[in-house]
């Protein structure tokens, strides 16, 4: 096949050129178009919150209806074929992919921000806020945020292994209610660019908001100030990892680097445990889950409303955090599809439900077990510091508490290096196979095209973060979720009528 013919230029100009085109007015005017955009965003929240809430509450409930509906039982792909990974390594991958660096930032950092901004009623830095504030940190790796990620999946998966579809797109999962013209026409396209447009963002943004966890731990290892040669050098040393993973493929490379993570942040978490405030944690940890438990629908419901004044930090980061997850649900959606080959309907999404969910809260209850041990025996006034200081400082200041400080921090830029990878490999992946030519119910992406990616990605990430702009382009990948939230109950839909339509449930299952 011609190289030139190994994209699909036809959707992927377009939406780089976007991009650009978003990207470099933001940066030039940053401060301004900041105020421009959180106005926008703080309009959403006092008048939407809650849709935002309720569009968390109704995914959870469309997910438990289709697994364990008739349509729960659909195989994707040949009902006779063995699935391609073991159970632990599906949900390595998915862990890696759902949940990535982020939660070891905000697994170390969030409850910082809700004991110094708790909801109505609750004193900031109170024992209470505390407790508020890790709670909240798990709710965020909770059922919500992973049903927008997995609900597009049935209908991707479905046409990708079930019909047989070589184009792994979102357009092509709607043609089945809006027709072949629309499909093959103007409107497939402004779709399959909308959802090229949304990783980009959101990949170029991951790329910015991870190096700081890696800078600012060096930065306090080393004694050094963080500047842009260091960002530069993680940068690029991070780029050619996760273009090796995605260039080895889902077998050889992401596979691999996700498993391995999952025993390195497991012996991490045990070794905190152990060396650190493990009676501590673990009390504090059974509190957490306890408020959480307790408070669930409080947080997943509440707006606020007869609290005068601005939003808590609760309220306002619930719509950002769920908005901004609805622009990364495409990208979740398609790679669960593609590594779900063998596995019913039921399996892909509760396995999707349960297994980041849990390590996000064992996580969560170790970092932020740790953070809050730290501030209340006084050896570091976290919440100032925080407030007062690069947040991503605080990071390296926690671990130093820790026996072999030192160490602690080296293996804490490890694991999050790793992650971080596993997070960007397989977005440079499921990027290529979407904009590839080849029958992606047969084929991987091409490889030359899987560093093409990952190279744009990088050149965008690297300019923004030099002339700024990282933040406007965040606010609009949070701004872009509410056309995608949309076209996830289309796809839904879409991905109920197509089984329909060939009695699945039937003819698409395991017997015996």
């Amino acid at each position: 096949m011609n190289r030139k013919r190994l994209i699909d230029l036809s959707i992927f100009i377009p939406s780089l050129l976007i991009i650009v085109a978003i990207s470099i007015p933001f940066a030039l005017y940053e401060s301004e178009s900041l105020e421009v955009l959180n106005s926008i965003f703080d309009y959403i929240v006092e008048v939407f919150s809650w849709g935002y809430l309720w569009y968390g509450i109704i995914l959870v409930i469309a997910g438990l209806y289709l697994s364990f509906s008739k349509y729960g039982q659909v195989v994707l792909g040949d009902p006779q074929e063995k699935p391609k990974f073991s159970l632990f390594e599906y949900a390595s991958i998915l862990v890696a992919m759902g949940v990535g660096s982020t939660i070891m930032r905000t697994g170390m950092l969030q409850w910082t921000s809700v004991a110094n901004d708790p909801p109505g009623g609750v004193e900031a830095g109170s024992p209470e806020a505390l407790l508020w504030g890790n709670a909240y940190s798990m709710f965020l790796w909770g059922f919500q945020v992973f049903a927008i990620f997995v609900l597009i999946a049935p209908a991707m998966g479905y046409i990708l292994h079930v019909r047989k579809r070589p184009m792994m797109r979102i357009s092509e999962a709607c043609r089945v209610l809006f027709g072949d013209k629309f499909t093959d026409g103007l409107g497939g396209k402004l779709l399959d660019v909308l959802f090229l447009i949304s990783i980009l963002a959101g990949a170029a943004v991951t790329l910015g908001l991870g190096a700081p966890i890696i800078t600012h731990n060096l930065s306090s290892l080393l004694n050094i100030e963080v500047n842009f040669g260091m960002t530069l050098i993680v940068t690029i040393i991070w780029v050619f990892l996760f273009s090796l993973s995605a260039y080895l493929g889902i077998e050889k490379g992401i596979k691999r680097l996700s498993t391995l993570n999952m025993y390195l942040a497991g012996l991490f978490a045990l070794f905190i445990v152990v060396a650190g405030p493990g009676v501590f944690i673990l009390n504090y940890f059974s509190d957490s889950v306890s408020f959480l438990l307790s408070n669930y629908m409080n947080i997943s419901l509440n707006t606020d409303s007869v609290h005068q004044g601005e939003a808590s930090h609760i309220q306002s980061n619930t719509v950002f955090w769920f908005a901004y997850s609805a622009t990364w649900a495409m990208l979740h959606s398609v790679f669960a599809a593609k590594i779900s080959r063998g596995r019913t309907i039921k399996e892909m999404i509760l396995t999707y439900f349960l297994a980041p969910t849990l390590i996000s809260w064992i996580a969560t209850g170790v970092l932020g077990g740790l953070g809050v041990h730290s501030y209340l025996t006084g050896d570091r006034n976290i919440l100032q510091f925080v407030q007062n200081e690069e947040r991503m400082a605080a990071i390296p200041q926690i671990l130093s508490t820790l026996p072999f400080g030192e160490v602690a921090i080296v293996v804490f830029m490890v694991v999050a290096l790793i992650f971080l990878t596993t997070t960007l490999d397989s977005t440079t992946y499921t990027v290529a196979a979407y904009t590839s030519t080849r029958d992606m119910s047969k084929f991987e992406p091409p490889k030359l095209l899987r560093i093409v990616i990952a190279t744009i990605i990088t050149g965008v990430a690297l300019v923004l973060m030099r002339i700024g702009g990282l933040a406007p382009l965040e606010v609009i990948s949070g701004l872009m979720g509410l056309p995608i939230i949309f076209l996830q109950f289309i796809l839904i839909y879409a991905a109920k009528k197509m089984m329909d339509e060939d009695k699945a449930w039937k003819t698409n299952v395991r017997h015996g």
